[in-house]
């Protein structure tokens, strides 16, 4: 029961690597606050999870600071604080760079990194009340080496690690551990989606030659929320199967 009694939120949690998150929470004694645009899937998850434990679901939609602010005050009512927070919501909207368009590139950076930002200032203030918290973003080894046809995502992800390293100078002389993971090509609907050649592709681009599974990210996610983490601050790491771009 590494997490025994903390409260989490962790945003994008209905389905993929946020519901593999909520489970592994769960398991490990963690309250959960499942998070997510998704009002059916989530409600639908949060339901089947009640056996493994405490959860919740709240609707949110992380690229609006109103609703945002709505999940921080209804995760505070229920539990009166807010030890974790892992912010996991994210989405993809691909194309190469002359086709790309305005709207395309802008609705990805508000919810994959306006979101995470405006996410972290309005849980910040709930836990320098508490003296102690644990902030974990995630970014991805597309921010990390770019990706082909994917300019807004990676320009997120690489700015996600920026945020991290800057929060950790900035938070952890108050208590709060910041830190990062980013995930390799990892077995979610949207990879799934790709067509088998596309896949065994990225497999030969992986050392242990397969994808990860959202489990293994969400053991990540665990490892750093977790005391066992304690003095680890500031880093991203990095859970991708030795890849090799």
């Amino acid at each position: 029961m590494r997490l025994e009694n903390k409260v989490a939120i962790i945003t994008g949690g209905a389905s993929g690597i946020g519901l593999a998150a909520c489970e592994r929470f769960l398991e490990a004694g963690a309250k959960v606050i499942l998070a997510d645009f998704n009002e059916e899937e989530g409600r639908k998850q949060a339901e089947v999870l009640q056996s493994k434990g405490e959860i919740y679901f709240v609707q949110v939609d992380v690229a609006e600071q109103t609703s945002i602010q709505q999940l921080v005050k209804k995760t505070v009512e229920l539990f009166r604080k807010i030890d974790i927070l892992i912010n996991n919501a994210g989405i993809t909207n691909d194309a190469t760079l002359l086709k790309m368009k305005s709207e395309q590139f802008q609705r990805v950076l508000d919810v994959n990194l306006a979101g995470v930002f405006h996410c972290t200032q309005a849980v910040v203030p709930v836990m320098l009340e508490q003296g102690k918290g644990n902030i974990i973003n995630t970014s991805s080894v597309s921010g990390v080496y770019g990706n082909f046809g994917q300019t807004n995502y990676a320009a997120t992800k690489a700015a996600i690690v920026g945020m991290t390293k800057t929060w950790a100078k900035e938070l952890g002389p108050k208590g709060i551990n910041v830190n990062a993971v980013a995930p390799g090509f990892t077995e979610t609907t949207m990879v799934q989606k790709m067509p088998e050649k596309v896949i065994e592709q990225m497999k030969g681009n992986i050392a242990l030659r397969r994808l990860g599974k959202p489990r293994d990210i969400a053991n990540a996610y665990l490892y750093l929320a977790s005391d066992e983490a304690a003095f680890v601050h500031g880093h991203v790491l990095h859970v991708d199967g030795g890849i090799m771009m």
